[in-house]
Protein backbone atom coordinates (compact mmCIF):
# COMPACT_ATOMS: atom_id res chain seq x y z
CA UNK A 1 0.00 0.00 0.00
CA UNK A 2 1.03 3.50 -0.90
CA UNK A 3 0.56 6.58 0.91
CA UNK A 4 1.62 10.61 0.35
CA UNK A 5 2.10 12.72 3.16
CA UNK A 6 4.19 12.56 5.88
CA UNK A 7 3.04 9.18 7.94
CA UNK A 8 5.63 9.86 10.74
CA UNK A 9 4.02 9.80 14.37
CA UNK A 10 0.51 9.79 12.90
CA UNK A 11 -0.23 6.93 10.43
CA UNK A 12 -3.43 6.25 8.65
CA UNK A 13 -6.37 4.50 10.38
CA UNK A 14 -7.60 0.93 7.54
CA UNK A 15 -10.05 -1.18 9.02
CA UNK A 16 -9.40 -4.27 8.11
CA UNK A 17 -12.69 -5.06 6.63
CA UNK A 18 -11.95 -2.45 3.34
CA UNK A 19 -10.37 -3.06 0.54
CA UNK A 20 -7.58 -0.92 0.13
CA UNK A 21 -5.82 -1.82 -3.83
CA UNK A 22 -2.26 -1.35 -4.76
CA UNK A 23 -1.38 2.23 -5.45
CA UNK A 24 -3.89 4.32 -3.71
CA UNK A 25 -2.30 7.04 -1.92
CA UNK A 26 -3.87 7.95 1.71
CA UNK A 27 -2.73 10.93 3.76
CA UNK A 28 -1.47 11.04 7.16
CA UNK A 29 -3.77 10.71 9.97
CA UNK A 30 -6.77 9.91 7.89
CA UNK A 31 -9.25 7.14 8.86
CA UNK A 32 -11.25 4.73 6.84
CA UNK A 33 -13.97 3.36 8.56
CA UNK A 34 -15.70 -0.54 7.39
CA UNK A 35 -16.53 -1.92 3.92
CA UNK A 36 -15.00 0.38 2.06
CA UNK A 37 -13.15 0.26 -0.90
CA UNK A 38 -10.14 2.28 -3.09
CA UNK A 39 -9.05 1.91 -6.33
CA UNK A 40 -5.77 1.98 -7.32
CA UNK A 41 -5.05 5.13 -8.78
CA UNK A 42 -7.46 7.05 -6.34
CA UNK A 43 -5.67 10.22 -4.14
CA UNK A 44 -6.77 10.67 -0.53
CA UNK A 45 -5.04 13.57 1.30
CA UNK A 46 -4.46 13.36 5.14
CA UNK A 47 -6.65 14.19 8.28
CA UNK A 48 -9.81 12.67 6.31
CA UNK A 49 -12.60 10.66 7.68
CA UNK A 50 -14.37 8.42 4.97
CA UNK A 51 -16.96 6.44 6.78
CA UNK A 52 -18.37 2.96 6.43
CA UNK A 53 -19.18 1.66 2.68
CA UNK A 54 -17.46 4.67 0.43
CA UNK A 55 -16.49 3.43 -2.64
CA UNK A 56 -13.51 5.57 -4.35
CA UNK A 57 -12.92 5.12 -7.98
CA UNK A 58 -9.72 5.70 -9.76
CA UNK A 59 -8.62 9.26 -10.52
CA UNK A 60 -10.32 10.52 -6.93
CA UNK A 61 -8.85 13.12 -5.84
CA UNK A 62 -9.72 14.35 -2.06
CA UNK A 63 -7.72 17.37 -0.92
CA UNK A 64 -7.06 17.08 3.36
CA UNK A 65 -9.58 17.49 6.18
CA UNK A 66 -12.61 15.92 4.13
CA UNK A 67 -15.33 14.42 5.93
CA UNK A 68 -16.97 11.48 3.86
CA UNK A 69 -19.49 10.01 5.44
CA UNK A 70 -21.52 5.86 4.56
CA UNK A 71 -22.60 5.34 1.84
CA UNK A 72 -21.35 7.87 -0.85
CA UNK A 73 -19.80 5.99 -4.03
CA UNK A 74 -17.10 8.77 -5.94
CA UNK A 75 -16.78 8.10 -9.50
CA UNK A 76 -14.01 8.55 -11.64
CA UNK A 77 -13.78 12.42 -12.37
CA UNK A 78 -14.40 13.34 -8.96
CA UNK A 79 -12.27 16.10 -7.28
CA UNK A 80 -13.12 16.93 -3.51
CA UNK A 81 -10.88 20.05 -2.64
CA UNK A 82 -10.03 20.29 0.98
CA UNK A 83 -12.64 20.79 4.16
CA UNK A 84 -15.89 19.35 1.99
CA UNK A 85 -18.15 17.84 3.87
CA UNK A 86 -20.76 14.77 2.06
CA UNK A 87 -23.39 14.00 4.28
CA UNK A 88 -24.39 10.09 3.93
CA UNK A 89 -25.77 8.40 0.60
CA UNK A 90 -24.44 11.69 -1.49
CA UNK A 91 -24.35 10.74 -5.33
CA UNK A 92 -21.76 11.77 -7.96
CA UNK A 93 -22.12 10.75 -11.28
CA UNK A 94 -19.49 10.77 -14.24
CA UNK A 95 -21.63 9.83 -17.92
CA UNK A 96 -24.51 12.54 -19.08
CA UNK A 97 -26.16 9.72 -21.06
CA UNK A 98 -24.97 6.26 -19.78
CA UNK A 99 -26.32 2.65 -21.46
CA UNK A 100 -25.12 -0.15 -20.67
CA UNK A 101 -24.01 -1.75 -23.86
CA UNK A 102 -22.58 1.25 -24.96
CA UNK A 103 -19.06 2.00 -23.34
CA UNK A 104 -18.69 5.56 -22.32
CA UNK A 105 -15.16 5.46 -20.27
CA UNK A 106 -13.89 8.40 -22.45
CA UNK A 107 -16.18 10.29 -21.91
CA UNK A 108 -16.11 11.13 -18.32
CA UNK A 109 -16.80 14.72 -17.33
CA UNK A 110 -14.91 16.31 -14.19
CA UNK A 111 -16.58 17.57 -11.39
CA UNK A 112 -15.30 19.54 -8.43
CA UNK A 113 -16.42 20.52 -5.41
CA UNK A 114 -14.65 23.33 -4.06
CA UNK A 115 -13.20 24.09 -0.63
CA UNK A 116 -15.05 24.19 2.32
CA UNK A 117 -18.53 23.47 0.09
CA UNK A 118 -20.92 20.60 2.10
CA UNK A 119 -23.36 18.49 0.45
CA UNK A 120 -26.53 16.98 2.71
CA UNK A 121 -27.44 13.76 2.87
CA UNK A 122 -29.60 11.64 -0.19
CA UNK A 123 -27.80 14.86 -2.72
CA UNK A 124 -27.22 14.23 -6.25
CA UNK A 125 -24.64 16.06 -8.31
CA UNK A 126 -24.80 15.39 -11.66
CA UNK A 127 -21.52 15.30 -13.73
CA UNK A 128 -19.41 18.28 -15.35
CA UNK A 129 -20.18 20.99 -12.76
CA UNK A 130 -18.16 22.40 -9.74
CA UNK A 131 -20.07 23.85 -6.87
CA UNK A 132 -18.45 26.48 -5.30
CA UNK A 133 -16.26 27.39 -2.14
CA UNK A 134 -18.00 27.03 0.93
CA UNK A 135 -21.00 26.37 -0.58
CA UNK A 136 -24.32 24.67 0.76
CA UNK A 137 -26.42 22.12 -0.75
CA UNK A 138 -29.36 21.09 0.44
CA UNK A 139 -30.64 17.36 2.25
CA UNK A 140 -31.84 15.03 -1.32
CA UNK A 141 -31.19 18.11 -3.65
CA UNK A 142 -30.34 17.34 -7.07
CA UNK A 143 -27.79 19.63 -8.95
CA UNK A 144 -28.00 20.14 -12.44
CA UNK A 145 -25.74 23.30 -12.76
CA UNK A 146 -22.65 25.30 -11.01
CA UNK A 147 -22.94 26.33 -7.81
CA UNK A 148 -21.60 29.57 -6.67
CA UNK A 149 -19.35 30.51 -3.58
CA UNK A 150 -21.62 30.85 -0.58
CA UNK A 151 -24.30 29.70 -2.27
CA UNK A 152 -27.16 27.68 -0.82
CA UNK A 153 -29.55 25.16 -3.04
CA UNK A 154 -32.00 22.91 -2.53
CA UNK A 155 -34.73 21.01 -4.33
CA UNK A 156 -34.94 18.96 -7.30
CA UNK A 157 -33.76 20.37 -9.39
CA UNK A 158 -32.50 22.57 -6.96
CA UNK A 159 -32.60 26.04 -7.23
CA UNK A 160 -30.51 28.74 -5.41
CA UNK A 161 -32.35 30.00 -1.78
CA UNK A 162 -29.90 32.33 -0.22
CA UNK A 163 -26.27 32.90 0.65
CA UNK A 164 -24.21 31.10 3.43
CA UNK A 165 -21.30 32.11 5.35
CA UNK A 166 -17.66 30.24 5.98
CA UNK A 167 -18.75 29.06 9.07
CA UNK A 168 -22.18 27.80 7.53
CA UNK A 169 -24.62 30.58 8.78
CA UNK A 170 -27.07 32.14 6.80
CA UNK A 171 -26.26 35.87 5.61
CA UNK A 172 -28.34 38.62 5.10
CA UNK A 173 -27.15 41.42 2.97
CA UNK A 174 -28.08 45.14 3.98
CA UNK A 175 -29.17 47.85 1.46
CA UNK A 176 -24.91 48.50 0.67
CA UNK A 177 -24.71 44.56 0.13
CA UNK A 178 -22.88 43.61 3.23
CA UNK A 179 -23.35 41.21 5.27
CA UNK A 180 -21.88 40.20 8.71
CA UNK A 181 -21.39 36.63 9.81
CA UNK A 182 -23.55 36.23 13.00
CA UNK A 183 -21.40 33.15 14.14
CA UNK A 184 -17.93 34.27 13.54
CA UNK A 185 -18.04 38.16 12.60
CA UNK A 186 -16.88 37.88 9.87
CA UNK A 187 -17.89 40.66 6.82
CA UNK A 188 -18.72 39.52 3.26
CA UNK A 189 -19.80 41.81 0.27
CA UNK A 190 -22.32 40.78 -2.41
CA UNK A 191 -21.12 42.14 -5.81
CA UNK A 192 -23.18 41.43 -8.73
CA UNK A 193 -24.36 37.79 -7.63
CA UNK A 194 -21.16 36.94 -6.48
CA UNK A 195 -20.23 36.54 -2.65
CA UNK A 196 -16.65 37.41 -0.86
CA UNK A 197 -14.91 37.95 2.03
CA UNK A 198 -15.38 41.98 2.76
Amino acid sequence: MNYFGSMEGNPAFIHPTSIIDNGARIGAGTKIWHFCHLMPTCKIGERCNIGQNVFIDNNVIIGNGVKIQNNVSLYNGVVIEDDVFLGPSVVFTNVMNPRSFIERKKEFKKTTVKQGATIGANATILCGIEIGNYALIGAGAVVTTNVASYAVVKGNPSTQSGWVSRAGFSLKFDSHNMAICPGSGERYQLDNGVVHPA
